[in-house]
């Protein structure tokens, strides 16, 4: 315990802790659609395409958070958009953007002058190295984010569960499908520098696939997710300094552990409940009647 106080003396840890407090909220919120959304692939594809934007900003000179955000949007309306017309399979897509944007920002690197020296803990993370102005864009980030699903929440539940019913009900589905994309994108770009690019799905999933063997309810599902991506954070924290370990691999491998030992010890009847439960568990997760939209 007297380590713990000591460790908050310093402020690269306090950025830290409201780093990942900031980045468990987002996950807790966002990662529960892309799980039952099952667009886990598509938001892989996101966060590898972004690394072109990081790329961009060495070889401009600025922040690469800056221009890894306007390569997430992008990135998430072009698969969004080519997923949804392109004859060719989803995956092959999601595969070609990935390739793309991974080879840009190797490109981008190449051409930019000098060493690129925290370029590690774009692609494996280090939330040790928070700064503050990092801090400062997540938190904006973040309130965008929030505002959005808040005022949303119905309308994503809906397409969540079954976007044929929303489309029949009324909903413009593909734009709520393209703006939850761009959501995706800017949760992308908030943990970057908490696990990096390789490690980001595994924080954005892990949190949202275990609450969901835990319970049915759509909100307790979001709150659990919340309450266990800080646990996970927070842990993964302590342990990578106390045993000096990659901050984004140990909060991966804490998450991990949690979720194969809840998986082994309570084999998830509820998940199954709550994924067949196509209008029934729209409307129950909603809380309203499945009235047309706009009714």
């Amino acid at each position: 315990m007297k380590m713990v106080f000591e460790m908050l003396q310093y402020e690269f840890m306090q950025n830290a802790i409201l780093a990942g407090i900031t980045a468990s909220i987002i996950c807790g919120v966002v990662g529960v659609f892309v799980v039952l959304k099952r667009i886990v692939f598509i938001s892989d594809g996101i966060a590898h395409t972004s690394f072109g934007g990081v790329g961009l900003g060495y070889l401009l000179g600025i922040n690469p958070m800056i221009t890894t955000l306007f390569f997430a949007l992008a990135s998430a309306l072009g698969i969004g958009a080519v997923s949804k017309r392109a004859r060719l399979h989803e995956d092959t897509i999601i595969g070609i953007m990935m390739a793309l944007g991974m080879a840009l920002g190797i490109l981008f690197i190449g051409l930019s002058e000098g060493y690129a020296p925290d370029l590690f803990s774009y692609l494996f993370g280090n939330i040790l190295a928070v700064s503050k102005t990092d801090i400062y864009l997540m938190l904006i980030l973040a309130v965008i984010i929030i505002a959005a699903v808040t005022a949303l929440y119905k309308e994503f539940v809906l397409m969540a569960f079954d976007e044929e019913y929303a489309k029949a009900s009324g909903l413009p589905a593909d734009m709520l499908y393209y703006l939850f994309l761009l959501i995706v994108a800017l949760t992308v770009v908030i943990l970057i520098k908490i696990v990096g690019i390789i490690l980001l799905i595994a924080l954005l999933t892990l949190p949202a696939a275990t609450s969901k063997q835990l319970t049915n309810n759509l909100k307790h599902m979001i709150i659990l997710s919340i309450a266990l991506g800080v646990i996970y954070v927070l842990a993964g924290i302590y342990l990578s300094s106390l045993f000096n370990l990659p901050s984004g691999a140990t909060i991966i491998v804490v998450s991990a552990i949690v979720f194969f030992v809840q998986l082994a010890l309570k084999p998830g009847g509820k998940a199954r409940r709550l994924r067949g439960n196509s209008d029934s568990g729209t409307q129950a997760a909603a809380g309203e009647p499945t009235a047309r939209y706009g009714d």
